[in-house]
């Protein structure tokens, strides 16, 4: 290949990458609005909602606006110190090589997220749009739907796109119940998860990283509830798309793909990237391997020896969330939340490209989109509502 046909060809192919990472993304984040919209989801209902993220503090109406940012600042805590202790857990179990226990205790999960969470979803659908069906079919459909997504999600002759789907809805169900919770408790909970994750990824003695480097160093895979893309292959120059993870790591000369290594465990509704953890991800970086040449290594986020893009559903389940909240609003907030977070991975691709270590997608998008969340609502909406009032138009 001609070293001026290489820089198109690798744009190229990080933009498939893109888009193939970008599309569930926001089919996700879309349900997500939709269901907000239908279920007319209320914020001043949302505190009655109690779960482990509003264990410290539960908001009410009547309280003030700096003790529902206390509050919800206390609640933050909690739920980071809950996941961190969590992570450190699985970080040990993995020691000690407990796989089986960890990919039980997903499928448990799985089945918990599909059949309460979806059930209990389904229902207030029903309720809605007054759907005639009886308690037996209904169990029945429920049972097997949520069977179904388990034997998908862990069963590898599954049709790929059916686990696919199963992945987005288990991060649609997850984020919808997010949306839930009390205003204060959601936005204050959105940025300590995303600093949580910079911290847990970059640091020396962070659980991610932790657990990263115990995968690789084991070369094995970590069970996770992960969005598994299919590889990206250019059959008329023979290019295959190559991944590294942390550190570069032996290539084995007679293979085609990239080295298999570890995915995150998940808690209940808390799901990880491929080497990553609870509920967190790092966006995709790559570079091609060209026929009969070795390939350039690049530290990114991990795949599977099928060279398949495996992506977190924390991703998924935290952007969702933050749109879904933005929904509660007014859909034009929706719109500067939704190309925020598009934009903030772009700029985290940007910086994985240039730094060539791994980083946390969480923390460019969730800022970003929490910075054109409050100024759409204080500044672009008057604007346009004084423009409307005036016949302005541009």
């Amino acid at each position: 290949m001609d070293q001026n046909e290489r820089p198109t060809s690798l744009l190229h192919s990080l933009g498939e990458e893109i888009i193939r990472i970008i599309t569930p993304v926001s089919i996700c984040m879309f349900s997500v609005v939709i269901l907000v919209s239908v279920l007319n989801t209320n914020p001043s209902n949302s505190s009655s909602i109690s779960t482990i993220a509003t264990i410290a503090y539960n908001e009410s109406s009547s309280d003030s606006e700096w003790d529902k940012f206390k509050g919800a600042l206390l609640n933050s805590l909690v739920f980071v110190a809950v996941v961190t202790a969590v992570t450190f857990l699985l970080v040990l179990l993995f020691y000690f090589r407990c796989t089986s226990f960890l990919k039980y205790y997903m499928g448990f999960s799985a089945f918990l997220v599909l059949g309460f969470m979806g059930g209990e979803i389904a229902i207030f659908l029903i309720e809605v749009f007054r759907i005639k069906i009886d308690c037996f079919t209904f169990v029945l459909l429920l049972f097997n739907f949520t069977i179904v997504g388990v034997f998908a999600i862990f069963m590898e002759k599954i049709p790929i796109f059916v686990t696919q789907s199963y992945m987005v809805v288990i991060g649609v169900l997850t984020a919808y119940w997010f949306t839930m919770l009390p205003e204060w408790t959601t936005w204050v909970l959105l940025v300590a998860m995303a600093l949580y994750d910079l911290a847990a990824v970059l640091l020396p003695g962070g659980p991610l990283r932790l657990l990263v480097e115990l995968a690789i160093s084991r070369d094995e895979d970590i069970p996770a509830l992960v969005y598994e893309a299919r590889p990206v292959v250019n059959p008329t120059s023979h290019t295959v798309v190559q991944r590294r993870v942390w550190r570069d790591r032996p290539v084995n000369p007679e293979s085609q793909t990239g080295p298999q290594i570890g995915s995150d465990s998940t808690g209940s509704s808390q799901n990880v990237e491929q080497g990553r953890a609870p509920e967190l991800s790092a966006p995709l970086i790559e570079r091609v391997r060209e026929h009969g040449h070795e390939p350039e290594s690049l530290e990114g986020i991990g795949l599977g020896s099928s060279g398949a893009i495996k992506l977190g559903l924390g991703d998924f389940i935290f952007y969702s969330v933050l749109v879904g909240r933005a929904a509660m609003y007014d859909f034009m907030t929706v719109y500067a939340c939704y190309l925020a977070i598009i934009a903030g991975l772009g700029i985290t691709l940007i910086l994985l490209a240039f730094y060539q270590k791994a980083l946390p997608a969480l923390p460019v998008s969730v800022m970003l989109g929490v910075l054109f969340y409050v100024l759409t609502r204080v500044f672009l909406e008057e604007f346009v509502v004084q423009c409307s009032s005036n016949l302005l138009m541009f």
